[in-house]
C-alpha cells in the first residue's frame, strides 16, 4: 500500500487526529505542516484551525482565522459558510 504524505492528506489526517483525540490534538498536528509552501493559500488551513479554536472556545483566535481563510477564497458558498461560522462568534 502506497500512502500520499502530501499537505492536503496531512491537513485531513489532522482534522481525523482532532475528531478522536480532541482540537488540541488535531491543532498539533496541523502545526506540523500549516508552513508548507502548498498550504500558504489553502484556505482550508485557517478554516480548520478557526473550527477547532472555536470548539476549545477560544472565540477571538478563531476569528481571526475564519477572517483569514475568508481572504483567501471567492467562491461563494464556502465565503457563506464562513461567515456564518464567523457571524456566530461575533
Amino acid at each position: 500500500m502506497v500512502l500520499n504524505d502530501s499537505p492536503i492528506v496531512a491537513l485531513n489526517r489532522a482534522v481525523a487526529v482532532a475528531m478522536l483525540e480532541g482540537p488540541p490534538a488535531g491543532l498539533a498536528q496541523i502545526d506540523t505542516v500549516a508552513t508548507h509552501p502548498a498550504l500558504h493559500d489553502y484556505y482550508l488551513l485557517p478554516a480548520t484551525r478557526g473550527e477547532l479554536k472555536r470548539r476549545l472556545g477560544n472565540y477571538a483566535a478563531a476569528a481571526s482565522e475564519y477572517r483569514h481563510a475568508l481572504s483567501l477564497t471567492e467562491a461563494e458558498p464556502v465565503r457563506r459558510f464562513i461567515e456564518k461560522r464567523l457571524a456566530s462568534l461575533e
